[in-house]
Parts: structure tokens; sequence; C-alpha cells
């Protein structure tokens, strides 16, 4: 059986991923926000590559059954209904509506996933649910892709930081695993931190997160196990 790690999407093709089971992160804040928008009630998450697509998408939607949220910068888009916090995504604000999601890193992530099957959307909100799910594909399937989405085109430290958890919990009870090079240090990046909040905090999103009076979030999207949903990306969809 085998793991592999991507720490970007860059360079994945569709005949990359067709077929196989993927695991999408951006733990802050896009996976964590759509895990509690339909942990919350939410009907459906349409991830929009641009905040361009995700308004022509909308547009095709009921009015009064659709929410524009998305972010640039980590702040709200204008004219958006909400942001990419977690903490917007209430029941009383989310119930039965369908959410067009537009992020800076995330939602571009998800779009370059299509084609994989399935594609599970993961975080710490929802990791013990999702290695149940994870460790059920890859023992059917004998392979699994864990997607990180990146801040920029770049690594970020708490999505690497998860993914390596990931691979850690899906270790236990599958004996020898095969990993490749970007999973063997996703994994060696687990024994630098104490824990999600340590990795987070660390992080230059989080930092960024705090300096526009988000850091809420950040604590909100470092508690494991707030929810037992795994949302699954089909169709362009994610439900």
């Amino acid at each position: 059986m085998r793991i592999d790690v991507h720490f970007t999407p860059l360079g994945l093709s569709p005949g990359d991923l067709s077929g196989r089971g993927i695991v999408v992160l951006d733990v802050l804040r896009a996976t964590t926000t759509v895990i509690t928008a339909l942990a919350n009630g939410a009907k459906e998450v349409i991830p929009a590559a641009t905040s361009e697509e995700a308004v022509r998408l909308a547009s095709n939607l009921e009015k009064d059954g659709v929410l524009l949220a998305g972010e640039r910068k980590s702040v709200k888009i204008e004219g958006f209904a909400l942001g990419n916090s977690p903490l917007e995504m209430t029941p009383e604000v989310v119930a039965g509506k369908t959410i067009v999601l537009a992020t800076t890193n995330g939602t571009p992530a998800l779009v370059a996933a299509q084609g994989g099957d399935p594609v599970l959307v993961g975080a710490p909100a929802n990791f013990a649910a999702l290695t149940i799910r994870a460790r059920q594909e890859l023992a059917d399937r004998g392979e699994l892709v864990i997607i990180c989405a990146g801040r920029e085109r770049q690594f970020a430290l708490e999505d690497g930081y998860a993914a390596g958890r990931l691979v850690k919990a899906l270790k236990k009870g599958l004996g020898k695993l095969e990993l490749n090079d970007a999973a063997h240090a996703a994994l060696a990046l687990t024994g630098a931190y104490d824990g999600w909040a340590d990795a987070f905090t660390g992080a230059a999103a989080a930092r960024q997160l705090a300096e526009a009076n988000l850091g809420a979030d950040v604590a909100f999207c470092a508690k494991p196990n707030r929810f037992g949903t795994v949302p699954q990306y089909a169709e362009r969809r994610i439900t």
C-alpha cells in the first residue's frame, strides 16, 4: 500500500488523479469551513477557483437558496455574504443553503482534485472520522493521495503537519506502507510540534489571520474532532 503527499496541487493533472482516492487539506481555513458548514446543515458547498467564477456559478442558482462566501488575503470578499471563517458557518445562517465558496488556496486545490474517486475533505475538525474513512479507502484501493493546498503556491506548515498526522494515524495497524518523499517529510514534521495548536500558531497563515483580527479562527481550526462529517467532492459539489 502506498501514500503520496503533495505539498501543493501545482503540477498535478487530472490524469494523475483519475480514479484515485484523495484527501484535500487546507486547514487554515477552507476545508475546516466546508466541514463546519456541512455539519451545521448546509445543503452543499460549491468550490470556485476565483471570485469571478463564484459569482457566475451563484447566478445560475436560486437566489434565496445560495450564499456567496470567500476571502482574498484572509479578508471577506466585498459583496459576498460570508467570508472564509468556520465561525460564520452557524446553523442559523447556513442550514439548507448552497454555499458557493472562493478562497485563495483551498478552493483551487479542491478544483484541481477533480477526477479523484473519492475526494475527501479533511481537517483537524473531522480528523478521527477522516482517518477511519481514509484507512478504508487505502485498504480497498491500495493507495491514497493527500493534497495540501499550501499557501500562495508554496509549502504551508499547517497543511504539511496535518498531512503528517494523517500518515502517522494511517500507519497504525496497516503494516508496511510505501511513502513518497513528501509523505516521509510530513511524517517527520509531526515530531517537531507539541500538537495541533503548537504547529498552527507557528504557521505564517496563522500570523496573517491574527493580524486581520481572525485569531479565533486559528483556535477553532486547531481543535480536533469537532465533527463526524467527512465531506466528499464530486461533480463540482461537496456534500
